[in-house]
């Protein structure tokens, strides 16, 4: 549990984030964390789907969800008045889901329409054809939304005990930031979450990263292109100088690929790159759109700006780089909704609250050397995964592309 009193506003955000998510489903269950997550919304023994939609509105808040590779978030805004109200929702549908079989019939349609949109919507379904490449036949590589037919297939009786092995005490952290009281919270902590497990299923596949190519010809206006190479774990000594990086290569209109692909050859409208960690693993990835006649020049620019990142930042750029990366940390934590995520992934990962203070130590720490050292580290004899989507005869070969590595 967390509190994160901040007494000048008068609204709070309050959430349950859950230690688990698409990974640590097997292959038969692929999609079911994700299930469960729209499903807890569809009624409980004392609150219908209408009534814990209109319990919330009815004071102004709202409730959403998500799922992650990693976890699942359950989270409310609402009035300071209001909080004993969202937690109280939280634990029904947390421990009273009643997984209603017409509510299951209807929502199962609904997430297989939203697969659906997500295979029609190329510059997102290409981000799972890059995570499937880099680590296929795995659960961390898998779709978190499934396959329609898998969807389809998921009775009341799977969802429930997967529920049961997985929502438990160890797996559960409650946050909440804003207009909050700690030892009220505590108290309804106490009171609501009185019968949740203690204990349930531990473990997840452990990853292993394997790269590769996987490209589809459609028709479409532009190719859909992103590079990933190995990148770090959370815990890993690395791990902010690889987020800076990737802030320096490709995060903002002064970045290396911005620059030299958008405003020097106008190559593309959108490109940016980003390193995504997990537990044990990490991708360092670069994303961009460009016409069908451009992408063989834009691949090999991509490849040439981060192989030639490992001998070339300088101190300003570094600098930036760092400043970008503290600002949109400390912007970002000036709302609670922010915060209490933040201090909820947190403790799932770390198992303490790492404060802005630390990691803007973190970031200051991170010099040109180690930069570059990082730079060489992922980018230097790395095996690449290449994805596209488009009109992509013009791409050249995933043998080309894993020679310029090496």
């Amino acid at each position: 549990m967390i509190s994160d009193p901040m007494p000048h506003l008068e609204s709070a955000a309050v959430g349950v984030w859950v230690d688990t998510g698409a990974r640590h489903e097997d292959l038969a269950v692929n999609g079911i964390s994700h299930v469960l997550e729209h499903m807890a919304f569809k009624g409980t023994e004392t609150r219908s789907a209408r009534e814990i939609a209109e319990s919330v509105e009815a004071v102004g808040g709202h409730l959403n969800a998500y799922t992650s590779r990693d976890q699942t978030a359950y989270f409310a805004r609402v009035l300071e008045d209001d909080v004993g109200l969202a937690v109280d929702i939280l634990a029904d549908i947390l421990q009273n889901s009643v997984f209603d079989n017409d509510e299951l019939i209807r929502e199962k349609e609904v997430i297989v329409q939203e697969i659906g949109q997500t295979n029609d919507t190329p510059d997102d379904i290409i981000f799972d054809h890059l995570q499937e490449t880099a680590f296929p036949d795995q659960s961390i590589g898998r779709s978190i939304l499934g396959t329609a037919d898998r969807v389809r297939s998921f009775d009341r009786d799977v969802i429930s005990n997967y529920m049961k092995d997985r929502y438990t005490g160890q797996k559960l952290v409650l946050s909440a930031s804003g207009a909050v009281d700690h030892d009220a919270l505590v108290a309804m902590a106490e009171e609501k979450f009185s019968g949740i497990l203690s204990k349930g299923v531990d473990g997840m596949e452990v990853a292993t990263y394997k790269g590769g190519e996987y490209r589809e010809a459609r028709d479409l206006e532009q190719v859909h292109f992103a590079l990933s190479v190995p990148g770090v774990s959370y815990d890993d000594d690395d791990f902010y100088a690889a987020q800076i990086l990737a802030g320096l290569l490709g995060g903002g209109m002064s970045s290396r690929l911005f620059q030299e692909v958008r405003e020097k050859r106008g190559l593309c409208y959108s490109i940016f790159s980003f390193a995504s960690s997990f537990a044990e693993t990490g991708l360092f990835s670069v994303y961009a759109g460009t016409g069908g006649d451009q992408i063989a020049e834009l691949s090999s620019v991509v490849v040439d700006e981060l192989l030639g990142s490992a001998n070339s930042i300088t101190e300003s750029e570094a600098a930036r780089a760092r400043a970008q990366h503290k600002a949109g940390l400390l912007m970002g934590l000036e709302s609670p909704g922010a915060r209490c995520e933040v201090h909820a992934r947190q403790m799932l990962i770390f198992d303490k609250i790492v404060s802005p203070t630390e990691i803007a130590k973190e970031i200051d720490a991170v010099s040109v050397e180690r930069l570059v050292s990082v730079a060489k580290r992922m980018f230097e004899k790395a095996t690449p995964t290449v994805t596209a989507l488009g009109p992509v005869k013009n791409l050249e070969t995933y043998d080309k592309f894993a020679a310029r590595f090496n």
